[in-house]
């Protein structure tokens, strides 16, 4: 009974590192994507209608603005299942989707305010914002204030810097150190092309005063590509 007793006890379940929560819960979506016929927009949300259900989508005003009733729309979805909730977020692409469910995992940044964040600017800029630790572009950004902002470039500053960075081998970055290959790696996932992060790389791994830390690196980095 007791050996028997001890086999049935339930194991806690192991949380995922941070790094791959992100592709883990894209994973787990239910429904990760919408195509249909547009319906009603409303001021915060528009409705697909997909084989005669109506769903409705959050989403940010630069695609409610340009939804018109009856035209076809597809959507990248983030599916938000709570115990009391469920709703839909929807995002032109992947890379919005990514980074909208990478804000999520900061403390105090609901959904609301995620969505508000990612279509305020694009997102390539929004990472360089806080790869920069520019907190006055977050502050400009309605129903953020500083200390959500400061929080934010604290908990992703990191996890954006390693953007992209992964086992798997990056195009074009064949045959420089893996230094080099990380930074580069980095920049490109903020939105700069292969030669513009290679030569600010360069730039940054010359310069003997920085220090050694891929987020060192990468600053550095960027503080060449914004002087030119």
């Amino acid at each position: 009974m007791g050996r028997g007793g001890r086999g049935c006890r339930s194991r806690q379940p192991k949380v995922p590192p941070a790094d791959v929560w992100r592709d883990s819960a894209e994973t787990r979506q239910v429904i990760a994507s919408v195509e249909g016929r547009v319906g009603a927009v409303a001021f915060d949300s528009l409705v697909v209608e997909v084989g005669g259900i109506g769903y409705r989508v959050f989403a940010a005003p630069a695609i409610l603005s340009t939804a018109q009733p009856g035209s076809t729309i597809k959507l990248h979805t983030y599916h938000l299942v709570r115990e009391d909730q469920q709703a839909l977020f929807g995002f032109r692409n992947a890379e919005d989707l990514g980074f909208f469910t990478l804000l999520l995992t900061v403390t105090g940044v609901g959904p609301k305010a995620a969505l508000a964040i990612v279509g305020s600017r694009p997102t390539p800029d929004l990472q360089l914002a806080i790869m920069a630790q520019d907190q006055a572009v977050l502050v400009s950004i309605p129903g953020i204030g500083k200390k959500l902002a400061d929080r934010i470039i604290f908990e992703l500053k990191e996890k954006v810097a390693a953007a992209g960075i992964a086992a798997a081998a990056v195009p074009g970055v064949a045959g420089i150190g893996a230094a080099e290959s990380e930074v580069v790696a980095a920049l490109q996932a903020l939105g700069y092309s292969l030669a513009e992060a290679r030569e600010a790389s360069r730039i940054a791994l010359a310069d003997a005063t920085i220090g050694g830390t891929l987020e060192d690196r990468v600053k550095a980095a960027l503080r060449s590509l914004l002087r030119d």
